[in-house]
């Protein structure tokens, strides 16, 4: 059975940093890492996607902010969250794709909050 397991959120002043993490479990690796936010009456949302090969793929909002990397080997990926907003308030899932031909798999995480406040 797989699993994708967060860490890393919390509590943080606007313009902090804070870096999550995402261990998936499993015999195989996802053709795509991500991750996905909702806030409060909110639709979930994209953040950031990286390929096994590593092209990545960053939402607007977030472009020279947040950097996501992965490790193939150990089946995690990371997100670096640095001059953090408030507006980045929400709860952050970790995704595993898998791609096939005739479609896909996706496994999430639990989610982890991020809350950005003074």
């Amino acid at each position: 059975q797989v699993q994708l397991v967060e860490s890393g959120g919390g509590l943080v002043q606007p313009g902090g940093s804070l870096r999550l993490s995402c261990a998936a479990s499993g015999a195989f690796t996802f053709d795509v890492m991500g991750w996905y936010r909702q806030a409060p009456e909110k639709q979930r949302e994209l953040v950031a996607t990286i390929t096994k090969g590593g092209i990545r793929n960053y939402a607007d909002s977030i472009l020279g902010r947040f950097t996501i990397s992965r490790d193939n080997a150990k089946n995690t990926v990371a997100l670096q969250m640095n001059s953090l907003k408030t507006e980045d308030t929400a709860v952050y899932y970790c995704n595993g794709r898998r791609v096939f031909g005739n479609g896909i798999s996706d496994y999430w995480g639990q989610g982890t909050q991020v809350t950005v406040s003074s």
